[in-house]
Formats: structure tokens, sequence, C-alpha cells
């Protein structure tokens, strides 16, 4: 089943402004870590937004778990799909973390025994169940954004879509922020778009879908994407340390299989690289 397929969507901003995407089609499977990446103006963000119904397409169809959304159901497909943008400050409602988690429930009539089971839940599951009490504007940048994950799972979604939700970060946080995510790929069944430009984002990515212009420039896996990475330096994306150095060692008579994602498989490439000279 198809978590997210778009059909021949054509979607811009206003009348005479360019089309953002044009005859774009694209289907994501359920349960799977979907990377979608571009620089600035190449659609990624509007393909999260017209997912979850916050922008509307002026032609085409986009379907949710199958389903083609309309005017009249995009409420329910809402339910579905947990969404978590750039500054999770603009996400909370709540005076305390419990609170800003329980707000959605509340809206949705969940019973309150209901409620503290899943506020409970859902904080430990982005490691944040000491932080109950707190202030969410009191937090750092990295537990603001696992609290606004935690708001988003406590509604139980289907699918999870994380609009550049590392950009604001620092590097700690963009640490214990790609931590939560791979944690929630381990133990839940639901799908995760990430939506980001920053290619030292996607190890975790079942699959990596490239944006230029409106249109899919590359469709690939993780270890795969970098097989010819000067296409993707040439649109503006700037590699990973770790490739950008294999790919310099290259020259010195290293050779490697895969192009390593981080330090460990950087260190172990280079061993059995070595072993061959």
């Amino acid at each position: 089943m198809a978590a997210i397929e778009f059909r021949d969507v054509y979607f811009r901003y206003h009348e005479e402004a360019p089309w953002v995407l044009k005859h774009f089609n694209l289907k994501m499977d359920s349960n799977q870590t979907v990377a979608i990446l571009g620089h600035n103006g190449s659609g990624k963000s509007t393909i999260a937004k017209l997912a979850n119904g916050l922008l509307q397409p002026q032609a085409g169809e986009i379907y949710i778990d199958d389903r083609k959304m309309t005017p009249a159901n995009i409420w329910e497909m809402r339910q579905k799909i947990g969404m978590v943008f750039q500054n999770p400050e603009n996400q909370f409602v709540g005076t305390t973390v419990r609170d800003d988690v329980a707000f959605g429930l509340e809206n949705r009539g969940i019973s309150r025994d209901e409620m503290l089971v899943r506020i409970q839940e859902t904080l430990q599951q982005v490691g944040m169940e000491s932080y109950e009490d707190h202030e969410p504007y009191h937090l750092s940048g990295g537990q603001k954004q696992r609290v606004a994950i935690a708001s988003v799972l406590a509604i139980h979604p289907q699918i999870l879509l994380l609009d550049e939700a590392t950009s604001m970060l620092d590097p700690r946080g963009k640490k214990e922020m790609l931590s939560t995510i791979l944690s929630l790929k381990k133990q839940l069944s639901i799908t995760i778009v990430m939506i980001t430009h920053d290619l030292n984002e996607i190890t975790m990515a079942d699959r990596v879908i490239v944006m230029k212009d409106g249109q899919i420039f590359k469709d690939s896996t993780t270890d795969r994407l970098y097989d010819n990475q000067f296409d993707l330096q040439s649109i503006g994306l700037r590699l990973p340390l770790t490739v950008a150095l294999a790919t310099e060692l290259e020259q010195q008579g290293y050779s490697f299989t895969n192009y390593p994602l981080d330090q460990e498989e950087l260190i172990d490439a280079l061993w059995k690289s070595h072993s061959k000279m």
C-alpha cells in the first residue's frame, strides 16, 4: 500500500508565479523512511504541505493510504499524518510539556485515562519522560523538537512528516534529533518522510528523493546516492565530510565499494582498502 502518492500534480503559489511542481508523480510506500532533498525552491517543502492538506494542488490528485484526498475528507486524511516544522515553538500551546502533548488528544475527545497513557508512552519514545512538568520554552532546541514529535505521535499518526525539522538546531541538537528519529524508526511501524537540504541527515532513510526545479532529479538509496556525487554538487548540495574525504582519497589510490556515510564506515572502508593495496 502506498502511504502517499502524487499523480500528475501541478502547484504554484499564485496565478502569475511559476509552477513549483509540474506534472509531478511520486509514490511512497508504507512503513518506509523517505528523505526528500533539494536546495531552496526545489519543491521539497511544498510536497510536505500538499501531503498534509495545508496546500491544495491546481491540478492532479493526491492519495493517502490509497484514498484520494478531497475537500470532503481532508480533515479525516489529516488524522493519519503528523507534521513537525522547522520552528517547534510555533507548535507549542501548553504551559508544560504534559499540557502540550495533551492538547491534540483533548481536541480529538480522547478519554483522560487514555490521554495519560499516551502522554507517558510518547514522551518515553522520544526520551523526554522526565520533563513532563517543564515549560517547553525553557528547553533546548533539540528537546523542543522532541516534544513537538511527542505531541504528534500521541495522536497515533500513520505518517510522520518532518519539514526541515533540524534546520534551526545546533550540531548537538541535530544529533539528538536524528537519534530520536532513528529510535522511532526501530520502535514503530510508521512511514517517516524527512524534508531536508542536508545530506548528512539521510543515513537512516530507506529511499532518497532528490528534487530540482519541481521535478525528481534522482531517486536512489543511501548507499547508491553518491555514485555520481558531482550531480549533487551541481544542484547546490554539499557532500558529507566522509564522502568528500573518500573522493579525495580515491585520487591517492584508495577504492570504495560504497561511499562511507559516517566516520565508522569511513574507518572500516579505509582498513579494507588499505589491506588490498
